[in-house]
């Protein structure tokens, strides 16, 4: 069953109605001076392997009126459920405390940005150091929480911070966020987060360095895992993570891949998904589903069901992954009246 939820409060507290999985925080201090919330959809259904473990968040109002915070985490292991949730509750005012200490800083203005754009690198920096700040000192509180044993458990985080119109991306793990944009062939999307697998070189070549394991069970020749030097255990299927206190010291590490893009006119929305979505359905597939969901509040939800109908179709004999989407438009669709009329194959590539 899927679940949404929206809150208005001054902290991120797990709601009450059971609906625990996905958070819209709303400032109260936003909405007044906005006047309406962002077109955004946040979606998540527990598949049947257990309890889901995915958790999402969506801030609007994160430390100033025109900031949002977009994250989406996808626990694993015994007590994944758990740490996805603390982690989406605590990470979004870590990386803010972090940002903040930063401000006096003195960071040279620079020029960096994403693919051909340059956007002002002092805010970039700024934001990066605190992102990696705040995801270390996530992953040592999760270490030293009393009454949580994430020796073999842990999430993936992927989080998009927008500031006017600068995005800062930070991803660990193998969660994935794409945009979808116009270009003159149609409707394309972009990726802008790289699955963190073992079996990428640069992360192979870290975990063996550090004497962890890598190699793929014989029932799943395709996924690459991380195991410990003596003994077949835990069997991480991410080369970065929260938690997995056991596999830290083997080259598994919590430091975020960070990235950044300045929106343009033809920049359309956003998506971020846990790999229950990405492991059955396209960056086209699922850029295509939103571009032509009935509304864009039920966009996330559109995609969550073609996952779960891929899953039937493609893995008849597995059971399904939980699947959590966050969709976020970032202009009026009729913006583009005669893509809107074509179909998905027609301007997807």
């Amino acid at each position: 069953m899927g679940n949404c939820n929206s809150i208005v409060s001054t902290t991120i507290e797990e709601p009450k109605d059971g609906h625990e999985n996905v958070v819209f925080f709303q400032d109260k201090e936003s909405l007044r001076d906005t006047g309406k919330p962002r077109l955004c959809s946040l979606y998540s259904r527990r598949g049947k392997k257990g309890p889901n473990q995915d958790a999402a968040i969506l801030y609007q109002g994160y430390g100033t009126d025109d900031m949002v915070f977009y994250g989406v985490f996808d626990g694993h292991g015994r007590n994944g459920h758990i740490v996805s949730k603390l982690v989406r509750n605590r990470l979004p005012l870590l990386v803010l405390a972090q940002k903040n200490a930063l401000n006096g800083h003195n960071y040279e203005d620079r020029k960096a940005g994403f693919g051909d754009e340059l956007v002002s690198n002092k805010r970039l920096h700024q934001w990066k150091d605190a992102c990696i700040n705040a995801f270390k000192v996530m992953d040592k509180e999760l270490k030293l929480h009393e009454n949580l044993d994430s020796f073999f458990s842990g999430s993936t985080a992927v989080t998009i911070i927008q500031q006017g119109e600068d995005l800062i991306i930070a991803n660990l793990g193998d969660s994935r966020a794409i945009l979808g944009t116009i270009s003159d062939k149609g409707l394309m999307a972009v990726q802008l987060t790289t699955d963190q697998k073992p079996s990428l070189p640069m992360e192979a070549e870290r975990i063996r360095a550090s004497n962890g394991r890598i190699f793929a069970l014989k029932d799943e020749p395709h996924v690459q895992r991380v195991w410990l030097p003596d003994i077949n255990l835990p069997g991480l299927a991410m080369a970065r993570s929260f938690g997995d206190c056991q596999l830290k010291d083997y080259g598994v590490i919590a430091i975020p891949e960070i990235s950044c893009h300045r929106i343009t006119a033809n920049d359309q929305f956003l998506v971020l998904a846990t790999d229950g979505v990405w492991d059955v359905l396209s960056n086209k597939q699922v850029a295509a589903i939103v571009w032509l969901a009935e509304n864009e509040e039920e966009a996330a939800q559109s995609v969550v069901n073609a996952a779960v109908a891929a899953w039937a179709t493609r893995f008849p004999n597995s059971k399904v992954d939980d699947c959590t989407v966050l969709c976020c438009f970032l202009q009026e669709r009729r913006q583009h009246p005669v893509i809107m009329k074509r179909r998905a194959e027609q301007y997807v590539f």
